[in-house]
């Protein structure tokens, strides 16, 4: 059975920082983080190849999160440095077997239940 499990999200100030982790039963996959705020579309965050050989972010999150991941651990990490208010979403883990180029949500097959994220001001 897949399984994409999310951890590490939580309520912090703005300007703080929180680190996201998913624990996957997937091995070999392009692994992608994505975001969904209240009344709005999920949408795309973060995205890191097979073997971390590559990674692709949002415009909106580049130089202030990074994606990393252990296939040791077969985890994924998004460490989320500066949060804004507007970075408060319910955060989502997801598993494709796409390039890390296709960043639409459909390239994604596997998706975890989520983790609130939340960023006051």
């Amino acid at each position: 059975q897949v399984q994409l499990v999310e951890s590490g999200g939580g309520l912090v100030q703005g300007g703080g920082s929180l680190r996201l982790s998913c624990v996957t039963s997937l091995s070999r996959y392009t692994m992608g983080w994505f975001r969904q705020a209240a009344g709005k579309e999920r949408e795309f965050v973060a995205a890191i190849a097979r073997s971390g050989g590559g990674t692709v972010y949002a415009d909106s999150v580049k130089g202030r999160f990074t994606i990393s991941r252990d296939d040791s651990q077969n985890a994924v990490y998004l460490q989320m440095n500066s949060l804004k208010p507007e970075d408060t979403a319910v955060y989502y883990c997801a598993a494709s077997r796409k390039s890390i180029y296709n960043t639409d949500a459909v390239s994604f097959v596997f998706w975890g239940q989520g983790t609130q994220v939340t960023v006051s001001s």
